[in-house]
């Protein structure tokens, strides 16, 4: 017990005096946290900016104005007057993500099309092919815009003539289909309806036009959401997801520097003169493997008090953090000694560990959440160890679950912990005997 806790106190002060892996292991995670923490919607407050969206207005028209004038009014976005050369050249250039164009004539061509849907206008929307995201939002405030204003003029006095129109282009009352029918007899009431506002006295009009509190006329969209956003506990923080992903990455790296470690010695013959000591190789492996864990443990724990002190990340369960965090520290110990047992150089093993890490933290959500990847890729990333790990830290930190959202994330650190370190040991038991 002396010559394992004499092993294990060695590497703790190893480390502490390398500067350069201090900084690279704690420094940089927090760093990279709080980047992607801030991208995710930081401590949750409503922090949303608004889209720039170019504008090019070349319709003239009533409804072409009121379109621009509903778009500038939206919150969601801030809208830039351009000309056309102006719009694709800010957008080829990345410095817009959208551009719309109102054409020439599309008011009235947009009305004409309304109810018969023949001729269609087209819009000419430019996007950045990396921001088709932000496109699809776009189109979606267009449409409402325009069939407000489209409607509301179609439906409203001044449609009068194109309403007339639709009637005349319809076949005669014998000839007409059940569709075509019940289409006339809804534009006669319509025109009915529009010749009673034209008649009624130009004041009485002005004054209810005026009125506070009339909704807008034409057809809107009918309804409104009320967001309310739902967790067990604290308010949802993405600094601690990011906190989460980051630091299980770069305490892999750890792991990774851990097993190279061993790999330089071997390769140096300092390996077997500590063998040559009065200690066995189980006791060596042991205190690798135990002071991995202490130092993994420690980064994790301070990176953490990092995301509580400077970005308010709250743990609702501190039983099941440390056990999370233990756990997990063993795993990359143990992880560290299957790099160092099965690798041939160092100079190998590092890039062939370093791949191997980027996958296992990408697949586990450490840089976008895991909900995003596909079905299939989810199911997938179950059996990855980095997913259950953030996945835990995730359930005891901003999802506010208690200790038992960590048991079973715990259990499947251990048991990664209990394969990767019993091939590492059977391994190098194995080259010692040869």
């Amino acid at each position: 017990m002396t010559a394992l806790i004499a092993l294990i106190r060695k590497d703790l002060i190893r480390y502490l005096h390398d500067k350069r892996a201090l900084m690279l292991h704690l420094l940089m995670p927090v760093v990279l946290a709080a980047f992607f923490g801030s991208l995710f919607g930081g401590s949750g407050a409503s922090n949303t900016s608004k889209i720039d969206v170019g504008l090019v207005v070349q319709d003239q028209s009533a409804i072409g104005q009121k379109i621009a004038a509903g778009l500038k009014a939206d919150e969601t976005l801030r809208i830039i007057d351009l000309s056309a050369d102006e719009a694709q050249a800010k957008v080829r250039a990345g410095k817009l993500p959208v551009a719309v164009v109102i054409p020439a004539d599309f008011g009235e061509r947009a009305a004409d099309a309304l109810f018969g849907g023949r001729d269609k206008p087209a819009l000419p929307v430019y996007y950045d092919p990396s921001q088709s995201t932000v496109l699809a939002m776009v189109k979606g405030l267009l449409t409402q815009h325009v069939m407000q204003v489209t409607s509301a003029t179609v439906m409203g006095p001044q449609g009068n003539q194109t309403t007339e129109r639709y009637l005349a282009e319809l076949p005669a009352a014998a000839r007409r289909t059940t569709q075509q029918a019940q289409l006339g007899e809804f534009l006669s009431s319509l025109k009915k309806y529009q010749d009673q506002l034209a008649a009624a006295p130009a004041a009485a009009s002005a004054s209810a036009a005026s009125a506070p509190g009339d909704a807008p006329a034409g057809m809107s969209v009918p309804f409104t959401t009320g967001d309310q956003a739902l967790s067990s506990g604290p308010k949802y923080n993405g600094y601690a997801h990011s906190f989460a992903g980051m630091g299980v990455q770069f305490i892999l790296f750890m792991g990774i520097d851990m097993g190279i470690g061993i790999l330089l010695a071997r390769q140096l013959g300092i390996w077997n003169r500590l063998l040559a000591a009065p200690v066995s190789l189980t006791t060596v492996l042991m205190g690798r493997a135990i002071s991995g864990a202490i130092i993994a443990t420690c980064l994790m724990c301070a990176m953490f008090a990092c995301a509580m002190l400077i970005f308010k990340v709250q743990i609702s369960s501190f039983a099941g953090f440390f056990g999370l965090v233990v756990c997990f520290g063993f795993m990359t110990a143990a992880f560290g000694l299957f790099i160092a047992a099965f690798g041939k150089t160092p100079e190998a093993a590092r890039g062939i560990a370093v791949f191997a890490t980027l996958i296992l933290v990408m697949l586990g959500g450490a840089w976008v959440p895991s909900f995003i990847f596909p079905e299939w890729m989810q199911t997938l990333t179950l059996a990855v160890p980095t997913r259950w790990a953030i996945d835990g830290l995730d359930a005891v930190t901003w999802r506010g679950l208690g200790l038992e959202g960590a048991l079973l994330p715990m259990a499947v650190q251990l048991g990664f912990s209990l394969v990767f370190g019993g091939l590492a040991v059977a391994k190098f038991l194995k080259d010692q005997r040869s």
